[in-house]
């Protein structure tokens, strides 16, 4: 099974590219567009997912995807795992009653939110989304899962830049990561 997820992690690593100085100058951007046009690729990061979670996870009632690529992987893992999906989404894009929490950003505050019933007090949650950087979203959907009394599990990302130190912010929960920059 390592030789496996060995192999899976090389194949989802050739397909991450990088773009210097996107989107502006000093940045290296990392690009996960060639995994979801890779059928191989795609089914490589789930495929890695899914056995993280039912190694580690193996009592999961939703997965919690952010604002926006969280929600091309959640949605996948949740149907592989049968269990539910739920959305964070940027404020102002959900119907209904909702539950938000402000954030800080690098130049700014933002804000994200849920819709109200979309998880119950004491339902065991993992988040995830594509990338953890600063880690301020991945952060704000924990408080959200937090308002919305949800046991949190642990986050999940397809990349890490280890530089940026996101993980320190999102502790006490656990951070899980293909890949690391």
């Amino acid at each position: 099974m390592a030789t496996s997820s060995e192999s899976k992690l090389q194949l989802v690593h050739r397909h991450v590219r990088a773009f210097p100085d996107f989107p502006k100058k000093g940045i290296l951007f990392r690009d996960i567009c060639p995994i979801l046009k890779d059928p191989a690729a795609l089914t490589a990061v789930t495929d890695l997912f899914e056995e993280h979670v039912r190694k580690n996870h193996p009592q999961v009632d939703l997965i919690v995807g952010l604002d926006a690529r969280g929600f091309l992987f959640g949605p996948l893992l949740a149907q592989r795992l049968g269990v539910g999906f739920v959305l964070v989404r940027k404020m102002g894009k959900l119907p209904g009653s909702t539950v938000s929490v402000v954030y800080d950003l690098e130049y700014g505050k933002a804000e994200v939110e849920v819709q109200e019933d979309c998880v119950a007090p004491g339902q065991k949650v993992l988040l995830i989304d594509d990338l953890l950087a600063t880690g301020g979203t991945l952060y704000a959907a924990c408080e959200l899962m937090k308002k919305q009394q949800a046991d949190i599990l642990g986050c999940m990302v397809v990349i890490e830049l280890k530089e940026l130190n996101g993980i320190d912010k999102l502790k006490p929960h656990q951070v899980f990561s293909l890949l690391q920059y």
